[in-house]
């Protein structure tokens, strides 16, 4: 049986305005610039330009001449024609003449477009040059082709109508192959390695033979760092062989995808906060770029007063009244989400400056402080969701460097002495063990924890190989060195 009731209950939704803003909180300074001009373009009552104060002032005069009675169609315009300047917080070269530092990063062109155009030079007919983009299509990021030879022989079959067999698809493989970067289009790491090592081979180089032999004959013992094994299988006495054969191997490239040469354009790496020791004190400014001069389009402004005058019964004139409105309600949330997000971003920077202060200063890792995220949300009374926002793709420049600000961010470690530390401290401690270690016999992690603790760093043999994959370090068998 239906029955009708009521209930109530208390929900939590987010005003246009807030979704706004959080959107743009999480922006970096490099995309900010897009996201405003994607907004100038949506929204013809925002402008490029500082609000004129006399401008202003005259507006809020005549409307406080303005009859107070208004209708429920009726719209209040004070609230459009406030003061929109965005000015009065410390920016990073308010003036004209700003000194940037943005730090040039190369990016490189398409991994497949070179190895597209590279099949071109071929001279191939077209149904083998269908062939040939089927197999760069199936190359991943890293360079690899992990796609089985059988599926893209039915993927041509199907998909691009082209009838071969697998000896066909292995020829054209081969000579993708041989394109550069050395080793792309492998199907497995052993190949790769085999790959780059036939461009070495001149038959003149002891190294590079024996290192076609190690992988060829010997790739389970290698993996494993068996090299007593390995010696043994290829009848090698002379242990320096071996030694050069693994060094040449080393400096080879496990995923040739991520180095492709090609045409190099520049782009920049921001940062969102510009960090100053001015004589021992430092001094926290926000990047310019974060500070752009926008104000409520006057043409819009006055359209509306002159609406706003006129007849209400139309219903044309109706619906006019509400598309400005609607623009500049839109130009104003912008607006005040930009003022919000530089107070928000200079709070939390300031409070990450506050508790990690003697780093700021000496630049030492060692004196981090252990820092969560609720450490500055209590600190600055905000959610934890908008520091992480803050924190996760934001970067400050300091006299040592740029730093990504969850840099700072680190758990805490109980000393012997009582104290905490950061674990980044603790990682940098437990590098310098195994740097140190005799890599013959390398330290295993029940031996690391031990040297940990003596140090008087209380951590367990599971945090010790926690913080060691945390570094990209193996383990010890993997380490093992001749």
């Amino acid at each position: 049986m239906l029955k009708l009731g009521l209930t109530q209950g208390l929900q939590q939704k987010l005003s246009p305005q807030q979704i706004q803003f959080i959107k743009l909180l999480q922006v970096p300074t490099v995309e900010l610039e897009s996201r405003i001009e994607e907004e100038l373009e949506d929204n013809p009552a925002l402008e490029e330009g500082k609000e004129e104060l006399d401008d202003v002032d005259n507006n809020n005069d005549e409307f406080e001449e303005k009859d107070d009675s208004s209708t429920e169609e009726e719209v209040n315009i004070e609230d459009y024609l406030r003061d929109d300047d965005i000015s009065g917080y410390k920016m990073q070269g308010d003036g004209g003449n700003e000194e940037e530092r943005d730090m040039p990063v190369a990016t490189m062109s398409s991994l497949n477009e070179q190895l597209l155009t590279q099949l071109g030079y071929l001279g191939l007919d077209d149904r083998l040059t269908m062939i040939g983009k089927q197999l760069i299509g199936s190359i991943e990021s890293d360079g690899y082709i992990r796609r089985d030879m059988e599926a893209i022989l039915n993927d041509l079959a199907f998909s691009q109508n082209v009838e071969t067999d697998l000896d066909e698809i292995e020829s054209i493989l081969h000579k993708v192959q041989d394109f550069d970067p050395p080793g792309i289009a492998a199907r497995d790491l052993r190949e790769c390695l085999l790959l780059q090592l036939e461009r070495k081979d001149d038959g003149q180089h002891a190294d590079v033979v024996v290192a076609k032999m190690i992988l060829s004959e010997c790739y389970e013992e290698f993996t494993k760092k068996h090299y007593d094994k390995i010696m043994k299988k290829l009848e090698i006495e002379d242990e320096d062989f071996i030694k050069d054969a693994l060094e040449l191997i080393r400096k080879l490239n496990p995923k040739p995808g991520g180095s492709s040469s090609g045409l190099v354009r520049t782009q920049y790496l921001i940062p969102d906060f510009m960090l100053d020791n001015i004589n021992g004190e430092l001094e926290v400014a926000l990047n310019s770029r974060n500070a752009p001069e926008l104000r409520v389009s006057r043409s819009y402004t006055d359209m509306f007063q002159a609406y706003d005058k006129s007849d209400k019964k139309d219903k044309k004139l109706k619906e006019t009244v509400s598309f400005v409105k609607q623009k500049l309600d839109g130009a104003k949330w912008f607006i005040e989400a930009i003022r919000q997000r530089q107070q928000t971003l200079l709070k939390t920077m300031n409070s990450i400056v506050q508790y990690q202060y003697e780093f700021f200063l000496e630049g030492d890792e060692s004196k981090l402080k252990p820092m969560i995220l609720k450490d500055i949300a209590e600190l600055i009374q905000m959610d934890i969701s908008t520091i992480s926002r803050v924190a996760n793709s934001k970067s400050v420049q300091t006299e040592f460097g740029i730093y990504p600000l969850k840099y700072f961010f680190s758990e805490g470690i109980a000393t012997d002495s009582g104290e905490d530390v950061s674990s980044r401290e603790v990682k940098s401690k437990l590098k310098d063990a195994i740097d140190k270690e005799d890599k013959q016999k390398p330290l295993s992690d029940d031996k690391l924890e031990k040297i940990m603790k003596g140090l008087g760093y209380n951590i367990a043999r599971r945090t010790v190989a926690k913080y060691r994959e945390q570094l990209n370090i193996p383990v010890a068998r993997l380490r093992k060195e001749l």
